[in-house]
């Protein structure tokens, strides 16, 4: 039996809820500040998880997540990493305004392939940290500064499947509807 939809065809999602959209980038936090607690400190090489939510919700829903929530989270993590205050805050505000600039060529790739997209973005990213704690007394951190982009980049189709797991649930289930 065929139905409406041709296979191979993406499904059709339902709406975010805001309240997961905000749990999720509250739980992201939470787990930047638990690594941060468990690695003793900043470490160059780990993945910012906050960073890659933003990216996430800020490229799947732009008009509920924007440069706005990037600034006050990132001013928040600075407050919790004791950084240069509004370090992250620029960082994070500047990734997600080049993926809502970059949004509808992203938005055309499969998870994969975006996170190919992505990497130059979370690699500009972290240099621009890194300019940012060079320029104000920090010491050169070590080769393993690299990692972290490409690590994140590595996460996405993972940050990718988890995220939007609660839109692809049908609402009403029927046999009969492929939707």
């Amino acid at each position: 039996m065929s139905g409406i939809m041709p296979r191979g065809a993406r499904q059709l999602l339902l709406p975010a809820s805001p309240a997961f959209i905000w749990v999720s980038i509250a739980f992201a936090f939470a787990v930047n500040i638990l690594q941060n607690f468990l690695l003793g400190g900043w470490v160059s090489w780990a993945p910012d998880f906050l960073a890659l939510t933003l990216v996430f919700w800020s490229l799947h829903q732009p008009q509920r997540i924007g440069m706005g929530a990037a600034f006050a989270f990132g001013l928040a993590m600075d407050v919790h990493q004791t950084a240069l205050l509004g370090q992250h805050a620029l960082c994070y505000t500047l990734i997600c305004c080049a993926v809502t600039a970059l949004q509808r060529r992203v938005m055309w790739f499969k998870a994969g392939a975006q996170a190919l997209q992505l990497l130059p973005l979370f690699a500009a990213m972290h240099f621009l940290e890194l300019v940012l704690r060079l320029m104000f007394g920090s010491s050169w951190p070590n080769w393993q500064f690299m990692l972290a982009p490409l690590i994140e980049s590595l996460l996405w189709p993972l940050a990718s499947a988890l995220l939007l797991l609660p839109q692809r649930r049908t609402p009403d289930p029927d046999a009969n509807r492929p939707l």
